[in-house]
């Protein structure tokens, strides 16, 4: 009966937030546009209770993918002043091959739509309905995935980069601290609206949002073209969680393309790159100095070795053998997994830059747990794996479907909430889908 009241909930607030022109907010207020890889988590929670709703998430997201593949992190399907920064700052227009019908952003987000289609298959009813939804969005993704081995793996070795730390999806990390040490940006002129909905001390400084106005202003320069930005970004990071989730994605684009017949050329293609990717992930981001996956910054030529929630996400793709597998686990469960402190912390609660109430600089998310339980799992460390679920199950239960947790027990009882967007989107989706889980 609790899980059931407990998905109830969240179903209400996926439908509360789902919007008449067939997308779903993160959150009311806070963020009032749709956002990549949250729809790709909202999709899946959908998909359990209304596969109509899911399809049309994943449809509306693909509606504003640009001719080259790319596919936005931002849709402005809307109007709406609240957000900074907006469409008339982006100006997606800049690049010749974005869409003419609608606003966007010109940065991406991690491709989470190649395994978000396999999931929608795997918890169909209909199949064959669900078939030929794919049918018609599949090759889209495909494309998505060519623009990142195209124009963002510049060394040709099977790791794409982003430019942004918003493309990330985490956004403030300390993993960015001494990128920005690197940059003197101007004291830009701007208002924020995040913290008229949200305590400062929980989102990035006005100092840090300088940084990431900088290069959106550098790439707009440049009519948001990959080579150029490529050659004169400040910030160029090879990433262990955008990786694997691409590399996971193309393993799921694989299967489905199997399932649909016909598609040798494009197996072919994803099998090597994901050969390449595999072999690159290991022996250029798994740091063992650590005994986790780091970031690689491009611009600068060196290893970050710092160890955040990211840096286990590779078990999601598969990418490290057993004993690699293992020595995460043992760096999860010692640095991150003390009694007293929920999994995970979105960055070392041992590191100096850790702040449990700050945005990605040490609360829990659910998305990454979601993405590392799945890891887990895979390698059949179940009792990690089932910490992780019956953590963020407590998380939401207690304190509600909010964008993220104090990871200490006592703080989090404390304050008897979470943090920054409340009913959030994916933090409902999510839980959906935990709970679905056999």
């Amino acid at each position: 009966m609790a899980d059931k009241f407990l998905i109830d909930k969240a179903k209400t607030v996926l439908n509360q937030n789902f919007q008449k022109k067939g997308f779903t907010i993160p959150s009311k207020n806070l963020y009032p546009f749709q956002w990549k890889w949250d729809s790709g988590f909202i999709a899946i929670g959908f998909a359990h209770f209304d596969m109509e709703k899911a399809k049309k998430e994943i449809n509306s997201l693909l509606n504003a993918q640009w001719k080259n593949g790319f596919i936005p992190h931002i849709v402005f399907h809307t109007k709406n002043d609240s957000y900074f920064p907006g469409a008339d700052f982006h100006k997606s227009s800049l690049h010749p091959q974005s869409p003419a019908h609608i606003d966007t952003s010109g940065i991406t987000q991690p491709p989470v739509l190649g395994f978000v289609l396999e999931k929608l298959y795997n918890i169909a009813d209909d199949k064959e309905d669900v078939l030929n939804f794919l049918k018609n969005q599949i090759d889209k993704v495909y494309k998505n995935h060519k623009y990142f081995y195209s124009k963002r793996d510049i060394n040709n070795e099977g790791l794409v980069y982003i430019y942004h730390n918003w493309e990330s999806g985490t956004d403030n990390s300390p993993v960015w601290d001494d990128i920005w040490k690197t940059m003197n940006p101007p004291r830009y002129k701007f208002e924020r609206k995040d913290t008229t909905h949200v305590d400062y001390s929980q989102r990035p400084t006005d100092r840090e949002y300088d940084h990431y106005i900088d290069i959106i202003e550098l790439a707009k320069k440049f009519n948001y073209d990959d080579h150029k930005i490529a050659k004169h970004s400040p910030f160029l990071v090879q990433d262990p969680l955008f990786n694997s989730i691409l590399i996971r994605s193309n393993e799921s684009l694989i299967k489905l393309y199997k399932i649909l017949g016909g598609n040798e050329e494009k197996i072919k293609y994803l099998k090597s790159k994901n050969e390449k990717s595999l072999t690159s992930i290991n022996e250029k981001l798994y740091n063992s100095s650590i005994g986790a996956y780091s970031h690689f910054d491009l611009r600068n030529k060196k290893n970050i070795p710092l160890i955040c929630s990211s840096s286990f996400s590779p078990l999601f793709c598969g990418a490290p053998d057993f004993k690699k597998a293992q020595r995460l686990k043992n760096t999860l469960v010692e640095k991150f997994g003390k009694e007293d402190y929920y999994l995970c912390s979105s960055f070392d609660p041992e590191g100096i830059q850790h702040d449990q109430k700050k945005y990605w600089r040490g609360p829990v998310w659910i998305n990454l747990n979601w993405i590392l339980y799945q890891g887990f799992k895979r390698y059949k460390f179940k009792e990690t794996a089932k910490r992780i679920k019956n953590d963020s199950l407590e998380l939401v239960d207690k304190f509600g479907f909010y964008e993220y947790f104090n990871p200490s027990k006592e703080n989090s009882k404390k304050n008897n909430k979470g943090y920054g967007g409340e009913n959030f989107s994916w933090s409902a989706a999510l839980t959906i889908d935990f709970l679905h889980e056999k």
